[in-house]
């Protein structure tokens, strides 16, 4: 019988979450390296650069890949021959690993769970409780499967009961687009087929666990239907021209993951839930001996990748720009903002909107400003901000109309598409959107030179803060003639996408 002790499986949990907050998979290195290369859109290219050079910089620092470091979600396969030394339960060292690795003062984590999810949705402030699977399984030995999941790509998750004649293939595609880019690909897609509707997620779920091996699945070719389809939909997925962070290129997944199950002889249940480009996941191993031991990648393998901001890039004063200089900003175009920035992510924009319904006056004046979309890593050493990349634009958009009507505001940063109501409201009062790359939280957080909280100090990483900033890199994604870089880049490059081989 081989015994497992409470503190060894906690001080594990603990570890490979911190370990996934820093380190990429060797394995996504080497597939965005690869994407790197080959990628032909100028925009596209600079984003996987920023992502790949943001990696370095964690690896090195040990600080988070993406402020938005995920809700836990844990696969705990425990073999029958097993015994435990522990007084808590399997949930309940999960739940305790987490609270430890989200507080760890030298890498504090952001804090993103909520409790009462359709009532007051109040943080639980240490990231608990995680999402655990537990099963019992042949063996004497612990398996965990981990990873931290953030909300952008999390969100994009979909199910559907297909009839059994159906074509999955064709769901995914018309899915795929839907999801537009808030998911931050480059990053892979998790397929579950089969079982009932909650197996399929949850093979879906397990599938973005699995190392990326879609190059040499590509050389030596497809050995059973699952891996034909993987790469039917691979291709296919990467045709459609989407490319990194949405701006239209040649990569937009690294890998297409799939596990099945039988299923009934009347369904065709199929899940999709894509990965972001702050892959984050490990597996590990315990067989009492001790804690699990993690090894660091070795970071002389990554790419000979590092972003430097174009020598074309417009540098911009936030403190004196005006609506005059902001409409000669065009799609596509790079930007370096310097100056004082305001940020407000969803809490922070529904309690300015309850108070402007009250009539009463807003904490913070946003006359002629721009503000960020975003939800920070707390600072740690001499840092002015924790990681602090853009969350996803999307979820703003029905402010939107309000906010440039009856504020004075003239600009936004996030991630993502806007939608219709949105690019309306832009185009309507001459604003402009404009994105900063998910994915390259850590790096954006270097042009953060001072943070100070404004207003709504509770509400933590979702109060009003204003950043002091210098040369922070971001692109002009709906300018004030209401044209979306979102909709243009992609329609380009999947029409190129006919001519290029990949």
């Amino acid at each position: 019988m081989t015994m497992i002790k409470q503190n060894d499986f906690i001080q594990s949990i603990k570890d490979a979450l911190q370990y996934i907050s820093y380190y990429h998979p060797q394995d996504y290195i080497e597939a965005l390296g690869r994407a790197y290369e080959m990628e032909q859109s100028p925009a596209a290219k600079d984003a996987i650069a920023q992502i790949l050079t943001n990696s370095r910089m964690c690896a090195e620092g040990k600080r988070p890949l993406c402020q938005d470091t995920g809700i836990v979600v844990a696969f705990v396969k425990v073999g029958m021959q097993v015994q435990w030394d522990a007084t808590l339960d399997i949930e309940q060292m999960v739940n305790e690993g987490v609270r430890q690795a989200y507080m760890l003062p030298e890498n504090k984590l952001r804090a993103s769970i909520v409790r009462d999810p359709a009532g007051k949705r109040a943080n639980t402030k240490d990231n608990t409780p995680a999402v655990v699977h537990v099963s019992l399984v042949a063996g004497d030995k612990v398996e965990v499967q981990i990873a931290a999941k953030g909300g952008g790509s999390e969100n994009k998750a979909k199910l559907v009961m297909l009839n059994p004649n159906e074509s999955i293939v064709d769901w995914i595609l018309e899915v795929v687009p839907k999801m537009g880019a808030g998911w931050c690909p480059p990053g892979m897609l998790g397929i579950g087929i089969g079982g009932s509707a909650e197996k399929a997620m949850l093979l879906a779920k397990e599938s973005l666990m699995a190392p990326i091996d879609m190059h040499e699945l590509k050389a030596r070719g497809a050995a059973n239907r699952i891996e034909e389809l993987r790469l039917e939909i691979y291709e296919k997925v990467n045709n459609l021209g989407i490319g990194a962070q949405g701006l239209g290129g040649l990569t937009t997944v690294l890998d297409v993951k799939i596990l099945d199950y039988p299923t009934h002889a009347a369904s065709l249940p199929v899940a999709i839930i894509p990965n972001c480009a702050a892959t984050r996941h490990v597996h590990f191993e315990l067989d009492g001996s001790g804690p699990a031991e993690l090894v660091p990648p070795d970071l002389t393998a990554y790419p000979d990748v590092y972003w430097q901001a174009s020598p074309l890039s417009k540098r911009v004063n936030l403190d004196m720009v005006t609506k005059a200089e902001t409409a000669s900003w065009q799609a596509g175009e790079t930007l370096l903002l310097s100056g004082k920035l305001l940020t407000g992510r969803d809490a922070a924009h529904k309690r300015m909107a309850d108070m402007m319904a009250n009539g009463e006056k807003l904490p913070v004046s946003l006359e002629n400003r721009f503000i960020y979309y975003v939800g920070p890593v707390d600072a740690v050493r001499d840092e002015a901000v924790g990681p602090a990349g853009p969350t996803t634009a999307t979820r703003m958009d029905s402010y939107t109309e309000l906010m440039l009507s009856q504020t004075g505001l003239i600009g936004m940063v996030g991630k993502a598409e806007r939608g219709e109501e949105a690019i309306e409201a832009i185009k309507k009062h001459q604003a402009v959107y404009l994105t900063a790359v998910g994915g390259a939280a850590y790096l954006v957080s270097k042009a953060i030179k001072k943070s100070c909280v404004l207003a709504f100090e509770e509400l933590g990483m979702e109060a009003i803060y204003e950043f002091d900033i210098v040369d922070m890199p971001v692109t002009v994604a709906v300018t004030t003639h209401g044209e979306s870089v979102h909709q243009t880049g992609p329609a380009q490059w999947k029409n190129k996408m006919i001519t290029i081989v990949r």
